[in-house]
């Protein structure tokens, strides 16, 4: 009779915002990664952070090409070209990526709230809620400061919507967030996504597959 390998269970961070792009990368490569460590007993438990890359941004939102530009001086065709890349990045780790030219990027403090509500409420279903948030966004390129399309997402992830709408509603929560995002920039995180591992060993940006797996199988030889 075979003997069943014991699982180690990591303790994971995942520090990112619901409009970055290499963040759905990051978040593909460490799952497939996880799968891929399942017959070493390596498992892990994630828990998703807050950080918001356009903190200041206006409650209409602004356009994506005139936001990379102002950000990053890239020209419409680079921005052009950075999606096209990122979306053959996106759709190697299954996600169905549409940004488009009058696709917008939005203020995503309510999101990360809602985020928050559902790791207080329901742990097991925070991921959901993530990758529910990353579908409106950047596959159906929906406004992320909408109430209704935020308690669709909550919906979508087996949350309750009504609730969710009660969180939006009262603002709950805006203080542990800030708090929380405060806590992430002190520790030295300043861009995302920002993969941290058992407090201490950091993973950025977003990575393959094979070099989460490397780094987690090195990690769970040390812990």
């Amino acid at each position: 009779m075979t003997q069943a390998v014991p699982t180690k269970t990591l303790k994971i961070d995942f520090v990112s915002d619901v409009v970055c792009p290499w963040c759905v990368v990051g978040l593909g490569g460490l799952e497939t990664a996880l799968d891929a460590l399942k017959g070493e007993g390596i498992a892990a438990d994630i828990a998703f952070q807050p950080f918001e890359l356009n903190p200041q941004i206006a409650a209409e939102g602004e356009n994506i090409v005139e936001h990379i530009g102002r950000k990053y001086g890239a020209s419409p065709e680079q921005s052009a070209a950075n999606r096209a890349m990122i979306r053959e990045r996106a759709g190697e780790v299954g996600f169905d990526m549409r940004m488009t030219d009058d696709s917008r990027i939005w203020n995503t403090f309510d999101a990360h709230r809602l985020l928050h509500w559902a790791h207080e409420m329901a742990p097991d279903k925070q991921k959901a809620l993530k990758q529910a948030l990353f579908t409106a966004h950047f596959t159906e390129n929906r406004n992320l400061t909408d109430a209704g399309v935020l308690t669709a997402a909550a919906e979508a992830a087996g949350l309750d919507r009504a609730e969710a709408g009660e969180v939006l509603a009262s603002g709950r929560y805006a203080q542990a967030v800030r708090a929380s995002e405060d806590l992430w920039r002190s520790r030295g995180i300043t861009s995302v996504p920002a993969v941290v591992v058992e407090g201490k060993y950091l993973i950025s940006g977003g990575q393959p597959a094979q070099t989460f797996e490397d780094a987690l199988r090195k990690i769970a030889s040390e812990v």
